[in-house]
């Protein structure tokens, strides 16, 4: 019932027959006309559509291609959207991920993990060797994973299209990757004598490094690493060089901006993914649009009822851990409509504290229970995966589209 809206999806007032997701969408109806019940997310149309369009400017400028990082919303329809604008790829964390990818229509997916599971590795073999225009890549660090990636092309019997694998350079401390340039070229030259494996660059993941300096030091790293498996012959001019979330690809773009050994013109793959709906928490603090030119908007709003006031200065909001993101900072207030209607009024207020179902929140306006709020979140990759179908809603809340996600 994926392509249609349901009882069984959260945040709809659907209690009888199942209706279609295009006639839901076109049918005129809005948030607050008794469509829906709360609490439920919603997805700013013209939100979505700047952060689409910004990103992409940048990367087009900047002579990146762009691979965004599709675990934050698990969705095609808005990967769809990415594409169009422009994106070269999307990114996933698991072969699972990479399974929806493909059916959500696309033709170039990576992999940012090594994949030692036999079977994902035999399917991807035989997707490559079904669909030549099919382009898939994943990470690797270790020799172990360099032999899984041999096996599974060996099984599937695919020699003249061999899986394409990145070698993934890391940091002390960090995440995955070989923690040395020297180590990571120790592995590209087990891979080069491996058959049923290409080499296709080198990637990495710069999370964890909290300065613009350290970040931009790893950077070097990785162009250092891809500088020399070239040199060395291991790679080809216009091998893959990929790394960069959301908070510092402006110094991706300055530190790849030039340096490169003669000859060499490498595709630049930028995996940013949470720009797509931004926040009002973590990635408002993080963007890179606080140091250059420009701004994404945020994208995302939790509604919310207003189920108690017990006490003076705190009110009890029908909204807990299973609606909202609470990881990386809590919901952040935006505005109340009170008891439902009207105009929403800005106010301040602060959430203390979430249960599973209930918001804590403290304020001095005067909010009584059947009061709507809207909230913003902080951290999107912690946001999509509590809603199976999302609203994308116009300036009046008239909703223009459904975004299923599939976690």
């Amino acid at each position: 019932m994926d392509d249609h809206v349901t009882w069984a999806d959260k945040g709809f007032m659907e209690p009888g027959e199942a209706v279609d997701l295009t006639t839901y969408a076109t049918s005129g109806r809005n948030l607050f006309d008794g469509s829906f019940t709360w609490p439920v997310m919603v997805l700013k149309k013209s939100a979505l559509e700047h952060n689409i369009a910004t990103l992409a400017e940048f990367a087009e400028e900047h002579g990146l291609l762009l691979a965004p990082h599709g675990k934050t919303t698990m969705a095609p329809t808005l990967y769809q959207r990415q594409l169009d604008a422009g994106a070269w790829a999307i990114t996933v964390a698991t072969p699972n991920q990479a399974l929806v990818a493909r059916h959500g229509g696309v033709r170039r997916v990576l992999v940012a993990n090594e994949i030692l599971d036999h079977s994902a590795l035999s399917w991807v073999a035989s997707e490559r060797a079904a669909d030549p225009e099919f382009l898939h890549l994943h990470w690797v660090d270790s020799v172990e994973g360099v032999e899984a990636a041999a096996e599974a092309s060996a099984l599937v019997g695919v020699a003249d299209r061999p899986l394409a694998v990145l070698i993934d350079l890391g940091f002390p401390g960090g995440r995955t990757g070989c923690r040395s340039v020297e180590e990571a070229v120790a592995l590209a030259r087990v891979v080069d004598s491996t058959p049923g494996v290409l080499l296709a660059g080198v990637a990495g993941y710069e999370g964890g490094l909290g300065t613009a300096e350290a970040v931009g030091d790893y950077f070097d790293r990785l162009k250092e690493l891809a500088s020399t498996l070239f040199t060395q012959g291991l790679i080809t001019a216009d091998a893959i060089v990929s790394a960069g979330g959301s908070a510092f690809f402006d110094v991706l773009a300055e530190r790849w901006a030039s340096g490169w050994p003669d000859r060499m013109a490498p595709r630049k793959v930028l995996r940013s993914g949470t720009y797509v709906t931004h926040d009002h928490g973590l990635y408002a603090e993080e963007t890179p649009y606080n140091r250059i030119e420009g701004t994404l908007d945020p994208a995302i709003e939790v509604w919310a009822q207003v189920v108690s006031a017990p006490e003076e200065g705190l009110v009890i909001v029908g909204m807990g851990r299973r609606d909202a993101p609470y990881d990386n900072g809590l919901p952040v207030p935006l505005a109340v409509r009170r008891n439902g209607f009207g105009g929403a009024e800005p106010f301040a207020g602060t959430v203390e504290k979430l249960a599973d179902q209930h918001a804590f929140l403290r304020t001095d306006a005067g909010l009584r229970p059947g009061d709507l709020v809207s909230f913003g979140i902080s951290h999107p990759c912690t946001a999509f995966d509590k809603w199976r179908l999302i609203p994308v809603v116009d300036l009046d809340y008239t909703v223009t589209e459904l975004v299923r996600t599939y976690f």
